[in-house]
């Protein structure tokens, strides 16, 4: 089976996620599915919801608007990330999974049949704009970091969720997020760009402190969300030599922004063969958002990836490119990232 390396998940953040060793009964991601599906590693995201729920508007023609809620404050994000990063941890210490901090932790997990798992922060908010906490968040093992999620912070402004609508939707990184993604790649952490806007990404870009990388995003052209990234977005990821995790979730996938599991397996497969067209396959990879938003039915949960991966080969990717976006492109990526 071909090993297959994910690109973001929020099954540690869920409610149910002291079940996440034995098993649970809903959701897309366990330990025993993640064995039957080929998930041999990814990146675990810590995420602070934000307080009350998401006002979602549905108009008559299939259009979003997500309404959010005020900013979180530091405190609020710090407790919920520890907690999460704990839970993380202990299932490391039971022989669940095992914390990576180095493309050579990767490859032995990897070839000791051991989940792999990176720690990822999804949203900034838990770090001082000082970046005081970033230093201890990386001693603690963290290794992939998403400035925002979808909502503004100290450091940059999150892509709020619309359809049909443009990612350029406000100003881009503040001068501590300027100093965020500078101190990220000194220490080698990833810096992930999904959620991130339209004139955030070009700052992050303009930098040029290393690969580019949108976690879990989709082809703008295919499905004109606002998370998900224009030609030339793809274009600079491509130069840079990043890449893109094809997101699985259904409202980033159809061409009418609808979140609805009846979605075939063959649109998550247009995202694919788009950026791969326009970018080269070294540039693609899967990031599914498993416990994060609605899956196609056809998929179902991390059990159905060796059904999007036969779907890939009828599609016409060839053996090899099939490794290279199920699990080789990411440790590359990654391998150049943590400076390893």
């Amino acid at each position: 089976m071909v090993p297959v390396f994910d690109g973001h998940n929020d099954a540690i953040t869920r409610e149910d996620a002291a079940d996440f060793a034995a098993g649970r009964p809903c959701g897309h991601l366990d330990v025993p599915r993640a064995r039957t599906g080929g998930l041999a590693g990814g990146i675990f995201a810590l995420f602070t919801p934000t307080p009350g729920a998401e006002h979602i508007d549905f108009d008559g023609e299939g259009r979003m608007e997500v309404e959010l809620a005020a900013p979180i404050g530091r405190e609020m994000a710090a407790a919920a990330t520890t907690e999460a990063a704990g839970r993380l941890l202990g299932l490391e210490r039971d022989g669940q999974l095992r914390l990576v901090r180095t493309i050579a932790d990767l490859d032995a997990a990897l070839a000791d049949g051991v989940l792999a798992a990176v720690l990822h922060h999804e949203g900034a908010e838990a770090i001082d704009p000082g970046l005081e906490a970033l230093e201890l968040w990386y001693a603690a093992g963290l290794r992939s970091l998403g400035p925002v999620w979808s909502r503004p912070n100290a450091f940059a402004h999150g892509v709020p969720f619309a359809f049909p609508a443009s990612p350029d939707t406000g100003p881009g990184l503040t001068t501590a997020g300027r100093r965020l993604v500078r101190r990220c790649a000194e220490l080698g952490v990833a810096v992930d760009l999904s959620h991130l806007n339209e004139a955030g990404f070009w700052d992050v870009a303009r930098l040029d402190e290393a690969p580019l990388i949108a976690s879990h995003s989709g082809v703008h052209a295919l499905c004109a969300s606002t998370r998900n990234l224009t030609d030339r977005q793809l274009d600079a990821i491509a130069a840079s030599g990043g890449l893109v995790g094809i997101v699985f979730a259904a409202p980033f996938l159809r061409a009418d922004g609808a979140d609805d599991a009846d979605t075939p397996l063959a649109t998550i497969v247009a995202h694919v063969r788009y950026a791969a067209d326009r970018m080269g396959v070294a540039h693609v990879a899967l990031g599914s958002d498993f416990d994060g938003a609605t899956m196609p039915n056809e998929l179902g949960d991390v059990t159905g990836l060796p059904r999007l991966l036969d779907a890939l080969r009828a599609d016409g990717f060839s053996e090899d490119e099939v490794r290279a976006i199920a699990w080789d492109n990411w440790r590359r990526v990654l391998a150049r990232a943590w400076g390893d």
